[in-house]
């Protein structure tokens, strides 16, 4: 899974010729990042920070910063967006979603932002489990099912789950000039799993307009849409490697570990959460 990360100079980013084949973009339409086509390979363009070039196969990805833009920024975009799009290019199954480790096995939470798999995953992280992912999950199909592989061992949380879940002193990365978001580093008192473990369960967060907590179960139909709508994919227009992704995902859909998750989001409710997810997760009756 090895990705070679070379670092160019600074460049403005100056307007590009071919109309973008995709973009994402904030809830309330400000363009975060355009995708474009460039002799073989991708450019990656996040707006007045940063442009990554990726090389056609995907083993390969040079950043060139905006001018003054610090080199902890180019980092963070390359470890949380451009690194799961380039390991979806290579044949990889990478998710928007958080996972822990719970009795040596992983439960992950898949949501769209907004909805809390960070705050989730932090309330684990901090209260005698171990984290394996913020974002980006990266799933691996092995003999016995799937399991979940190790990201960078930080969490990224909005200050009202700082204040809630994060002592102070805790080792903090360099801020970051377009969030508000802080990043927490792994250690003594946010613990991180490094080793992959068996996927368990797998939890897709509700919006949190349920009054008490609900566990339902997914189809296999259910799980599909869920996934296919939390994937990274680098080229959406490339077939073979969309066929591919649609089978492999169609696969894990059809283990049944799938559940939908809803609760009020009260930080005085995440020990009796996290109690209930457990319980949930660790009962093999529910399973089948």
């Amino acid at each position: 899974m090895s990705i070679r990360l070379n670092h160019g100079p600074a460049r403005l980013q100056r307007p590009f010729g071919p109309t973008p084949f995709h973009t994402w973009a904030f809830p309330d339409g400000t363009l975060w990042t355009e995708f474009y086509r460039v002799g073989g390979g991708y450019l990656l363009r996040f707006p007045e920070l940063a442009d990554f070039e990726v090389a056609a196969e995907g083993r390969e990805v040079t950043c060139f910063p905006v001018p003054e833009v610090s080199e902890a920024t180019s980092q963070h975009l390359y470890l949380n967006q451009v690194l799961p799009l380039v390991l979806s290019k290579i044949g990889k199954l990478v998710f928007h979603a958080s996972a822990v480790e719970v009795a040596d096995v992983a439960i992950a939470f898949a949501a769209e932002s907004g909805r809390g798999k960070s705050t989730l995953a932090a309330s684990f992280a901090v209260s005698g489990f171990r984290f394996l992912t913020d974002d980006g999950l990266v799933v691996e199909s092995v003999p016995q099912g799937f399991e979940v592989l190790p990201s960078h061992p930080s969490i990224r949380l909005w200050a009202d789950s700082e204040e809630a879940l994060i002592a102070p002193g805790t080792e903090t990365a360099p801020a970051l000039s377009f969030t508000p978001k802080s990043r927490f580093l792994a250690g003594d008192a946010i613990r991180f799993c490094d080793q992959p473990r068996p996927l368990r369960r797998v939890y897709f967060l509700g919006d949190g307009s349920a009054k008490t907590l609900e566990f339902r179960r997914l189809s296999p139909a259910e799980a599909l849409v869920e996934w296919v709508k939390h994937s990274f994919l680098l080229d959406i227009e490339e077939r073979p490697r969309l066929a591919s992704h649609f089978d492999q995902v169609a696969t894990l859909a059809n283990q049944p570990i799938h559940y939908r998750l809803d609760f009020p989001r009260r930080f005085e409710d995440l020990a009796s959460v996290r109690q209930a997810i457990v319980e949930h997760a660790c009962n093999e009756s529910v399973r089948a």
